[in-house]
């Protein structure tokens, strides 16, 4: 039996450390810790909550499990609990993340005779601080039911968590498509349906309810703040027995809109509104100047909807007088090239655009091949192949956005068990991604025991404060 150990952690200089807990003479096994979540070789941001995680492979003979987290001349000793867990303390996580840097993590144990180490790994540390808040949609992971949702908004630099509105506040009704105006908590947009159906929109404490009550969904706003493109889908779900992947979600029909907060105008074009195309996903460019959105010809649907394939197009847009382009110009074709696009989102810089390729369809979150490709704004039409960067995973990468620096990015993936979403945060340096980390929960177990998946993951740089008016209007 495993001795039950509770959680514990010591500082310690190495200069002073003569009597150090460190088994400085443990045997190496010669083995990677397997741990859950894998923060092995990951890069995290310095102002980041303490990363939790559990031994999964623990010899059965060990006892007094231990984890030695060092940072130059910083060392500091974390017990395991009864859960095979190790939850460094937060000012002992940002004591050795204060100089950032590389921070070595060896699990040591004790089998009755002597102390072993399984091999070290590293947790790089970057200057580059990550938005203080990510918000997200919490919900069971298969649509067929929503007896209990919310949306919820967390501070990555603690662990607290508090709910945005919740469908207890909505009589049980479904809600979805919540986002920010350049990632101000300040100024979001949110559709609910059922009994309180609509879109609303919040300012400066004050939500206003669109009437009447449209079916606007996908939103993006526009960076100047006047400007919501929206997507105005007649969606269904279809639920496979024996297909790999489980739901299937598709358009009879989809047109993209721009609504003007100011006038309540609502603003197309031929191009964004044809009755021989689905158009959906709209995003603005970060400068304004152009809306990206996934255009498929139209097909008979349900019967062809794996016929159907979206590519990425982008069409320009003049914030002055509300007019777009008459071109448009197609970033990833996908009758060239195959497969299928969803969510495109641009880098703050305007360099790249990121976004979801699937093999058909529009909605990526249940297709296991989904996986999150990138190129660049300026590349020449068809991109070459070895131009566009790949984040391959075995299950469905899905929604993403990047922060208010474009240093990371935040995106849902089934990686972990192939059932519920997670948001996985990495870091972008320019020219690569980092390997992806899990946000760091309370409890190493947390995402295990939370029998919910999360959904569409957004960055915000402050907290949303107007729960009371969005009640309100609801009410």
């Amino acid at each position: 039996m495993r001795k039950k150990i509770s959680i514990c952690s010591f500082s310690i200089v190495f200069l002073l450390a003569s009597c150090s807990l460190n088994h400085q003479d443990a045997i190496p096994l010669k083995v990677k810790a397997k741990i859950y979540p894998d923060y092995s070789e990951v890069t995290m941001p310095c102002n980041i909550a303490p990363p939790t995680f559990a031994l999964c492979d623990s010899i059965s003979t060990l006892s007094q499990l231990q984890a030695v987290f060092k940072s130059k001349d910083i060392e500091t000793i974390v017990e395991c609990n009864e859960e095979n867990g190790f939850c460094i303390s937060s000012d002992d996580w940002h004591t050795l993340t204060q100089k950032a840097g590389v921070i070595s993590v060896t699990i040591q144990g004790y089998d009755g005779n002597k102390w072993v180490e399984y091999d070290p790994f590293n947790i790089t540390i970057s200057t580059d601080t990550i938005d203080k808040y990510l918000s997200y949609r919490l919900i069971e992971p298969g649509y067929e039911v929503w007896n209990e949702m919310g949306i919820y908004q967390r501070d990555l630099e603690t662990y607290d968590e508090k709910a945005i509105l919740t469908n207890k506040e909505t009589d049980g009704g479904c809600m979805n498509c919540h986002s920010f105006c350049n990632r101000d908590a300040s100024t979001m947009s949110l559709h609910l349906r059922r009994n309180h159906g609509g879109t609303y929109i919040v300012r400066n404490g004050k939500t206003d309810k669109l009437s009447p009550s449209p079916s606007f969904v996908y939103p993006s706003w526009h960076p100047e703040g006047r400007y919501i493109a929206y997507s105005q889908n007649d969606t269904k779900q279809m639920f496979h027995t024996t297909d790999i992947n489980r739901i299937e979600v598709f358009d009879y029909r989809s047109d993209v809109i721009v609504y003007d907060t100011q006038s309540g105008e609502v603003l197309t074009c031929p191009q964004l509104h044809s009755p021989l195309v689905f158009e959906t996903f709209p995003s603005w460019s970060a400068d304004g100047k152009s809306l990206y959105y996934c255009a498929a010809d139209s097909v008979e649907i349900p019967a062809d909807y794996n016929k159907a394939h979206y590519s990425l197009c982008r069409i320009s847009f003049d914030a002055s007088t509300g007019k777009f382009g008459n071109t448009v110009d197609t970033i990833y074709n996908a009758r060239a090239l195959g497969g299928s696009i969803s969510f495109p989102r641009e880098s703050p810089d305007g360099k790249w655009i990121l976004y979801t390729h699937h093999e058909y369809g529009n909605f990526s979150i249940w297709h296991k091949d989904a996986d999150l490709w990138m190129q660049q704004t300026t590349a020449k039409h068809p991109v070459p192949e070895q131009e566009i960067i790949k984040l391959f995973s075995p299950r469905s990468d899905s929604y993403h956005s990047w922060s208010s620096t474009g240093k990371w990015v935040v995106f849902s993936s089934r990686r972990d068990d192939g059932l519920y979403t997670r948001p996985y945060i990495m870091h972008w340096d320019g020219k690569k991604f980092t390997k992806p980390f899990a946000i760091p929960q309370e409890t190493a177990i947390h995402d295990k025991k939370l029998l919910k998946s999360y959904n569409i993951p957004e960055f915000t740089t402050n907290a949303f404060t107007a729960r009371e008016s969005l009640k309100g209007a609801i009410e």
